[in-house]
């Protein structure tokens, strides 16, 4: 078994033009690292914004990492997840052969993200959460 500082976390989202887009992924990244700050933790996306995944990878092999756990920040699976992505990653692994990959499955398909949704979803009709009119 690695000890934990020598295995990171890339979170892998799709990616957009607008810089806002983003926000949420740096917030996952910044909770992940006040809870364990000795943990690599980077942000990539597949297109339209960097780091793209060979930079946050050569990022974290840099700073020694051994092993990195990509962690798809996909809630369904499309063409980029089922096809695209583990063919990347296969290639990436040859490209960083020093460094271990591991594709994990997708947040989506994880029973806790579905029952968070549910539940976030179920509060549209709470008092304490009223939404914004739309007229």
């Amino acid at each position: 078994m690695m000890a934990p500082d020598t295995q990171g976390i890339v979170l892998l989202a799709h990616g957009s033009r607008d810089p806002l887009w983003c926000r949420p992924m740096e917030a996952v990244r910044a909770r992940i690292q006040a809870g364990q700050p000795g943990l690599a933790v980077h942000c990539a996306y597949l297109e339209l914004c960097e780091p793209n995944l060979a930079s946050a990878i050569a990022a974290m092999a840099a700073q020694g990492v051994a092993c990195v756990n990509i962690v798809p920040m996909f809630l369904g699976a499309g063409r980029h997840v089922r096809e695209d992505l583990p063919r990347r990653v296969q290639e990436l692994a040859r490209a960083f052969a020093q460094v271990e990959l591991r594709l994990q499955p997708l947040i989506g398909e994880d029973e806790r993200m579905t029952t968070l949704m549910a539940d976030i979803a179920s509060e549209a009709i709470a008092a304490r959460n009223p939404g914004e009119t739309m007229r």
